[in-house]
């Protein structure tokens, strides 16, 4: 692997020092290592030189060191502590070099048992000694799988959340999660013995992973330190990479990562506590200075360290990551850790509504709470969800909709007015529908749909560059262009387009006859179901939403409903049978809907009580009669434009997500058996 300040590292772990007098001879094996040696040092004063030699008895042997005019390379020096420290760190050249597996085990049980002796040639203690010991027990134990008193052998490694067990040829494996949580635990015991608390009551950060990052952008050379920094920095740990005295961590704050450089001889007594007591997903805060890596790795180089939260369970496996998308809905704290991308989504979110309220705000709008339990679900075509109050004695709703509410607050003199809040639908769930979700509805006084439709552009685009530079987005293979003008066209032209054989605005809609016809031609084009339907305008609407709606890629604005599907709308000024309402479509689906709204108290009356005759019919989606909201259109009110706008199929168009679970925080998902 790339070795960047490693090799340095393992040479010091091994006792002995790279210098310009040097050389150091590696046994087979060792090619690659010998390359990324030389590669890393390019940036040095001396780079380093490496030789094939087969003088040794025919076997090769490759030398590496710094060649210069002073010190030719003629002063070999075979080091067997340093091979062994390499061969013992993950992913050698020794191990990787070709063989069995057996053969490979065997290599590196020599090369385990030379840095021992090497290490108890150079003084090392017994406790110090211990890890390389334990180390070497398991290696044996994987050559000899049969030997039942080895079998159970445990490798514990610094910084591995996994503890690894030999076993028998056809066994063997990982620890289960519980055992991983024992140990974890175990340590918390340790902690508090020592008297040190596990999950402390607070930390003050200075900077964050990004900040620093943002402050050292093209400052600090490769192996420079700035010694004068003092930085704080809290997060999670990603990754642990421990070598003897030395330790690599990569930290996890809101912002991003950062490498953390910790050792013994800064740290002290304190290294030995890191070791024994963190994993990967614990929550930590440190203090120290601020070095560039030989590699150009920023790093905080600690000099304090502090266990914030003892995690008690690992993170995903690093490599596979998390990936099961039900356990990434249902764990979404996992998801959110784990995956980058996950966190971008929601932070650009908060950005985005943040940005639509802002909007609002500077037009003029006010943002007025209205009620989530209605006696008379109304203001759209759904089944609600059904609950009671005791102390009232009162069947109750979930919200389906706020409009006639808002509509109730127009009629009492304000003159814009919005909330953006969660609607509960008990309908199906699919990649674009959940039964809880977020949307806006807005209503201005004195204004008609065709504000409305200008009010909707400058809406969505404001939201998209609030977290993009362009307001052409990726969407799948898509490229979708948000730029203004949106296309607009009748709904009566566009299923033309589809299907130009018929002419739905040469019906009489009033003609039982022209129904028929209607029905003929929707079903002779594939349409489902259209023999239920009984009206031409439902007809239309069906022919829209199976041959067209899933075409209409870029934003479109699809205008002009019948009146049969548009209870709210007001009737079109000049096109009878039509309403003055409109549908916004982008990626085959709908984004938003908006009416020139109905202030006619005697015509909203009657709608209402079509409802409510097919809703006596069975339909489970159709709305009742609302008197209180007709008690208060029967006061006046005014001219009204309204719009609203599904904030989770906008969201998931400006961050390019599949489905509307990608973009709500916790979706409702089915018990787990």
């Amino acid at each position: 692997p790339p070795l960047d300040d490693e090799f340095n590292f393992l040479v010091a772990k091994a006792n002995c020092r790279l210098s310009d007098e040097l050389f150091y001879r590696f046994p087979p094996g060792c090619e690659r290592l010998c390359a990324n040696v030389q590669e890393s040092s390019k940036a040095h004063r001396h780079p380093a030189v490496w030789t094939h030699d087969t003088s040794a008895g025919g076997k090769p042997t490759f030398t590496i060191g710094i060649e210069t005019a002073e010190y030719p390379p003629v002063r070999p020096l075979t080091s067997s502590a340093l091979v062994s420290a390499i061969s013992s760190s993950k992913g050698s050249d020794s191990e990787t070099a070709g063989g069995t597996e057996d053969q490979l085990i065997e290599r590196r049980i020599a090369a385990k048992g030379d840095q021992i002796r090497q290490l108890k040639a150079d003084g090392m203690s017994k406790e110090d000694l211990a890890p390389h010991v334990e180390e070497l027990l398991a290696l044996k134990a994987l050559a000899n799988p049969g030997e039942e008193s080895k079998r159970e052998v445990v490798k514990k490694t610094e910084g591995r959340d996994k503890v690894k067990k030999s076993g028998n040829k056809n066994g063997g494996g990982d620890a289960s999660e519980s055992e991983i949580r024992q140990a974890r635990l175990d340590k918390v015991t340790a902690m508090v013995e020592a008297g040190q608390n596990p999950y402390a009551y607070s930390f003050n950060p200075t900077h964050t992973a990004a900040e620093l990052k943002c402050i050292y952008e093209g400052n600090l050379e490769g192996g420079e330190e700035d010694e004068n920094a003092d930085v704080s920095v809290a997060g999670r740990i990603m990754t642990r990479r421990v070598f003897g005295k030395l330790a690599f961590f990569t930290l996890l704050d809101e912002s991003g990562t950062i490498q953390l450089q910790l050792d013994k001889k800064r740290l002290g007594a304190a290294f030995k506590d890191l070791k024994a007591w963190t994993d990967s997903g614990d929550i930590i805060g440190v203090r120290g200075t601020i070095r560039r890596t030989d590699k150009g790795e920023l790093s905080v180089y600690c000099t304090e360290w502090k266990m914030l939260t003892k995690s008690a369970l690992p993170l995903p496996d690093k490599f596979h990551g998390l990936t099961d998308i039900s356990k990434r809905y249902r764990q979404r704290h996992l998801d959110l850790i784990v995956n980058s991308d996950v966190r971008d989504t929601f932070r650009k979110r908060a950005l985005m509504t943040s940005a639509l309220r802002q909007q609002l705000n500077d037009l003029g709008f006010l943002e007025i709470e209205t009620p989530v339990l209605h006696n008379e679900p109304g203001g759209a075509e759904a089944k609600p969800f059904e609950t009671y109050h005791n102390s009232m004695g009162m069947d109750l709703t979930l919200r389906i909709a706020t409009e006639l509410h808002l509509k109730r607050l127009i009629v009492g003199g304000f003159h814009r007015v919005y909330e953006l809040g969660r609607i509960f639908r008990n309908e199906g769930i699919s990649t674009r529908h959940n039964p809880e979700f977020t949307s806006v509805e807005l209503y201005q006084a004195y204004a008609d749909y065709n504000d409305m439709m200008e009010l909707t552009e400058d809406l969505i685009c404001g939201m998209c560059q609030s977290v993009h530079n362009s307001l052409r987005v990726q969407y799948g293979e898509h490229d979708i262009n948000l730029e203004k003008p949106w296309r607009r066209i009748t709904m009566h032209d566009i299923v033309k387009g589809q299907m130009p054989e018929f002419d739905f605005a040469a019906l009489d809609p009033t003609d039982p006859a022209s129904v028929e016809a209607a029905k003929g031609a929707a079903s002779a084009r594939g349409v489902p179901k259209v023999e239920l339907l009984g009206t031409v305008g439902e007809v239309l609407n069906a022919c829209f939403e199976e041959l067209c709606e899933p075409t209409l890629i870029q934003p479109t604005f699809v205008i002009d409903y019948p009146v049969e599907v548009s209870p709210l709308a007001k009737p079109h000024r000049t096109k009878p049978g039509l309403t003055e309402r409109f549908e916004l479509f982008a990626t085959g689906r709908e984004i938003a809907n908006s009416f020139s709204e109905l202030t006619d108290p005697i015509d909203q009356r009657e709608r209402f009580e079509a409802q409510a005759l097919k809703k006596a019919a069975g339909d489970e989606e159709a709305c009742g009669v609302d008197e209180d909201f007709l008690l208060a259109l029967e006061q006046g009110m005014p001219p009204t434009g309204g719009l609203g706008i599904g904030i989770d199929r906008v969201i998931m168009l400006l961050t390019d997500s599949a489905s509307i679970r990608d973009v709500i925080a916790f979706p409702l998902l089915k018990k787990e058996e």
